[in-house]
């Protein structure tokens, strides 16, 4: 649980590096996955989280990508993801 909420905080805070005007859609887009998946059965699926959250951090990089933030910016979010 402890993890999921890093990477949730550190998707939030990418999204602070959007435009003004992107910054709600991407936020609430985000909320809703992170929502979706909060009962996620792991007993039948161990890899489970590790696969959203691997998706969470290619999301995020093909949003900073799309509105030409640097890419850098999800090093943080790759480590978590990673760990």
């Amino acid at each position: 649980m402890k993890k999921a909420l890093s990477v949730y905080g550190e998707v939030l805070r990418l999204v602070r590096k959007l435009p003004k005007d992107s910054r709600p859609y991407y936020s609430k887009y985000a909320r809703e996955n992170f929502v979706n998946y909060r009962e996620v059965d792991t007993a039948t699926d161990p890899n489970i989280l590790d696969e959203l959250f691997n998706r969470a951090y290619n999301h995020a990089i093909w949003v900073l990508k799309k509105y030409s933030v640097d890419q850098s910016a999800a090093e943080r979010l790759k480590k978590i993801c990673s760990n």
